[in-house]
């Protein structure tokens, strides 16, 4: 098995900003994996959050042994960006050496599309006023919030986009008395979902809270170890591949977090649609997808994925799987 990384850079549509900083530009890595007869390829976006830098989890692939499987992968890293690139990229090796599409491989039904968020940046009042009011038409937006003068953004928001369902992320910038606060106009703007409102080592003052809203653990959960830790806290799972560690990991959460009575949302960090692809195999029937990263961008692979009125369509095998 010969393996290869790369580092690609996509320019955003515009400056992106969440309540830990502003982006103009999306730096992935790209991983390819080699038989010497076929090639698969998968993306990830090493995260400050978690410790993860471009050079780390270079490093961490250039230590894989060259006799390398989806199953042996799962022992020799752990979950986070550098494993999700690599097996994904096996995935797609696997497509192209049988011919057959990701979903068949994992006994999966023939996906779908399925509605996908589109987030708005964070902004002065006014201006997600008018990003809002610009994408209003679509059925389901996502607000970046998380500092103290969330109120007037998510009024103004409301104004914008009158009809669009909206869900809002805190990206762990509330307390525990500023949600308590907030979440009765939550309810009162209908608001369907907020996303990891508490920082994820702070995340117990959710036991026993009333939740009007239901409550989506982020940051708080990566694979299936972290599904003992957010029992009485969340009431659905983000699950990203590049937390899981990959596509194997992430098929695996979703069916133990279902098992145990959680809802799905489907996220993605700010990538191509290389790094969606996998991920829409996921989202099929989810209570939130939110893989809207390529539309969050200037530039896109080639045979992009297809965004339509129906929403966020599975890859073609041109793409990946």
């Amino acid at each position: 098995m010969q393996i290869e990384v790369s580092r690609d850079v996509f320019r955003l549509a515009q400056v992106f900003t969440i309540s830990r900083g502003s982006r103009t530009e999306a730096k992935v890595l790209t991983v390819r994996v080699s038989d010497g007869t076929h090639q698969g390829w998968g993306e990830c976006v090493p995260y400050a959050r978690y410790d993860e830098t471009l050079e780390s989890v270079e490093a961490e692939i250039a230590g894989l042994p060259a006799e390398l499987t989806r199953q042996s992968l799962m022992d020799l890293l752990p979950a986070g960006a550098a494993r999700n690139a690599v097996d994904c990229a096996l995935w797609d090796l696997e497509c192209k050496r049988t011919g057959k599409r990701a979903w068949d491989l994992a006994g999966l039904p023939v996906p779908g599309p399925e509605i996908t968020a589109y987030t708005l940046s964070l902004d002065t009042p006014e201006a997600m006023q008018a990003q809002a009011a610009e994408n209003a038409y679509r059925p389901l937006l996502k607000i970046k919030l998380g500092t103290p003068d969330d109120m007037p953004r998510l009024e103004a928001v409301r104004a914008g986009a009158p009809n669009s369902k909206i869900i809002v992320d805190a990206n762990e910038g509330w307390s525990a008395a500023v949600y308590a606060d907030l979440a009765p106009h939550l309810v009162r703007l209908g608001v369907a979902l907020v996303e990891q409102p508490l920082p994820a080592g702070n995340d117990d003052a959710l036991i026993g809270m009333d939740r009007p809203v239901p409550v989506c653990a982020d940051e708080s959960c990566h694979d299936r170890t972290s599904l003992p830790k957010l029992k009485g806290k969340y009431d659905v799972i983000n699950i990203k591949l590049d937390k899981t560690g990959g596509l194997t990991e992430a098929l695996e959460l979703r069916r133990a977090a279902i098992a145990e009575g959680y809802d799905i949302m489907v996220g993605c960090m700010v990538g191509s649609s290389l790094a969606m692809a996998p991920a829409t195999l996921l989202a099929q029937g989810a209570l939130v997808t939110d893989l809207d990263g390529p539309l969050l961008l200037a530039e896109d692979r080639d045979t992009p994925l297809n965004f339509d009125d129906a929403g966020v369509h599975p890859p073609q095998a041109a793409l990946w799987g």
